[in-house]
């Protein structure tokens, strides 16, 4: 009994420390979420491969007042990409293919920069952005890029050669997401579930139809000339008519591989602490191998630092380098970033704000920032 007292009284002052930086944070990010007219926000923070930290912040729904909770889940956006991007190299470790694979092959029609013909636009190109493919005929249906559906597929082209430009491309993941089931036999959304979520024990995906309705965070986005805040309806849209016209191999941006993930905060973090062990959780599930996990932390363009679905960056909290990738579509904004050489890692998770500035005021730096002073630092 003296013993457990002596150890009590030797964990007290962690206790209280630990106390006193949770109630510092909640006071100063209920201060920022007030100044920036945040509508819900939950977070996470990883430290030596757990979560030490995780709490949530303001509504679920508007209309109801029902809270975020731990298990809630957003619609990530563009973190999204990170998932369809171990998926494909599941598949090159498998040698179903390889990052050098030209995506003609894989397509079933000529993915080809027309000023540029006899160079070949490679996996790796795509998912690292440099494949001189652009959004501007769309991406939500492969059809924008198939030259028998759109005649003016040319325009999806950039003037550069591939590989030697950069240019952020939402289809390039919507691509990656066909040539996923085409390789696997299984469908995109269903693939990412046996293969990535269900070994990491985590609860989520991209089919809307398959998860809790109830546990959707509504994301919010700014109306000013009414001057209120107006609910995006089309992030957890059905697709169930869609869906059961399938194209397998043609319709996987239905599920929206570059952006419609939908996870709890809890659950990225967990997600995240695999990419922290470089493919491998901290239970041992290897997910991908170490040599993968690595490439997609190794920038292929310098300007822009970015590797596969991964990016490098220094600009997010000043004088910290952090790999991961950030969110953005239907007024949510989300972060998963971690310091490799820190052994920490952030999640943030925003359903709405009135004001989402550059510099102090922007919703993520503001809240990575906090983080980060608050248990990291």
């Amino acid at each position: 009994m003296k013993r457990i007292f002596l150890i009590l009284v030797a964990l007290l002052p962690l206790i209280c420390s630990c106390n006193s930086r949770e109630k510092a944070f909640r006071e100063d990010i209920e201060a920022f979420r007030e100044e920036i007219g945040n509508v819900g926000l939950a977070v996470a923070v990883v430290k030596d491969n757990r979560i030490v930290y995780h709490e949530n912040f303001g509504v679920a729904d508007l209309e109801t007042g029902a809270p975020v909770q731990d298990n809630s889940l957003f619609r990530i956006a563009s973190i999204s990409k990170s998932f369809s991007a171990v998926s494909i190299l599941q598949l090159v470790e498998k040698g179903l293919v390889t990052l050098d694979t030209d995506a003609s092959t894989l397509a079933g029609f000529p993915i080809r920069n027309p000023k540029y013909p006899d160079t070949v636009i490679t996996l790796e190109m795509m998912l690292s952005h440099t494949s001189s493919l652009n959004d501007s005929q769309g991406y939500f249906s492969i059809d924008s890029i198939n030259p028998e559906t759109n005649p003016d597929c040319a325009l999806c082209y950039n003037d550069y050669e591939p590989g030697t430009g950069y240019e952020y491309c939402n289809l390039n993941f919507n691509l990656i997401g066909t040539f996923i089931e085409k390789l696997s036999g299984e469908r995109f959304d269903n693939y990412v579930r046996a293969h990535v979520l269900e070994p990491l024990h985590l609860y989520g995906g991209y089919c809307v139809d398959s998860l809790d309705a109830s546990r959707f965070v509504k994301l919010y986005a700014y109306n000013s000339e009414e001057d209120r805040m107006v609910e995006s309806t089309a992030a957890y849209e059905p697709r169930s008519e869609q869906i059961s016209n399938y194209r397998f191999g043609y319709d996987a941006p239905l599920f929206s591989p570059t952006g419609g993930m939908k996870i709890s905060a809890c659950d990225l973090a967990r997600y995240m602490m695999m990419h922290m062990g470089y493919g491998t959780s901290p239970d041992g599930v290897q997910i991908i191998s170490e040599e993968s996990s690595r490439s997609m932390q190794t920038p292929r363009s310098d300007d822009e630092h970015y590797g596969l679905a991964m990016c490098i960056t220094d600009e997010r909290i000043p004088g910290v380098t952090l790999v991961g990738h950030t969110g953005g579509a239907y007024g949510l904004r989300s972060a998963m970033f971690f310091a490799p050489d820190r052994s920490f890692g952030l999640v943030m998770m925003s359903s709405g704000t009135r004001i989402d500035e550059s510099g102090p005021r922007n919703v993520i730096n503001g809240t990575l920032t906090r983080l980060y002073e608050h248990f990291c630092k």
